[in-house]
């Protein structure tokens, strides 16, 4: 089934591009989440309209995410570990805790958007990559401290 991309879709095209797809995934996937309308459905110049009111939403959610990205660039989130010697945690960060420390901090981010090529092993300062969609990237600060240096200065006092 030839289908007209509504979004850019990793491995399969850009918005605009017309692909032609296997008819399951292209009704059971692409056009009922509105990824992608049939080819063969309307009028060239319906097509035309609606890819029209796609790029202009697309805009739109642009300028958000960028907006967004700016704001998340001064952001910095401030995780407490137990290390070892040599500075070396006990477990690592991942992914999942700098996303729940972000949505604590008022950020609403899904997980799977910030990559990490491996999971933070040490104490210090990293900056993380946020991938926000349509190409937009956000970079975000995290800072690794040792938990028990806090409690033991706690204590003292």
């Amino acid at each position: 089934m030839k289908v007209i991309l509504c979004e850019d879709i990793e491995n399969l095209g850009a918005m605009g591009a017309t692909v032609k797809v296997a008819d399951g995934y292209a009704r059971n996937f692409l056009i009922p989440r509105k990824l992608a309308v049939g080819a063969d459905s309307a009028s060239a110049k319906q097509i035309e309209h609606e890819m029209a009111i796609i790029r202009r939403r697309e805009e739109k959610r642009r300028v958000e995410l960028s907006k967004f990205a700016k704001q998340l660039d001064g952001v910095t989130v401030d995780l407490k570990m137990r290390a070892g010697e040599e500075d070396k945690l006990f477990g690592s960060v991942t992914n999942v805790m700098i996303a729940e420390k972000l949505n604590e901090m008022g950020h609403a981010i899904d997980r799977k958007a910030i990559h990490l090529e491996e999971p933070i092993k040490s104490l210090g300062i990293f900056t993380v990559p946020i991938k926000l969609g349509s190409g937009i990237e956000a970079h975000v600060k995290v800072w690794v401290s040792n938990l028990v240096e806090e409690t033991a200065t706690e204590e003292s006092a």
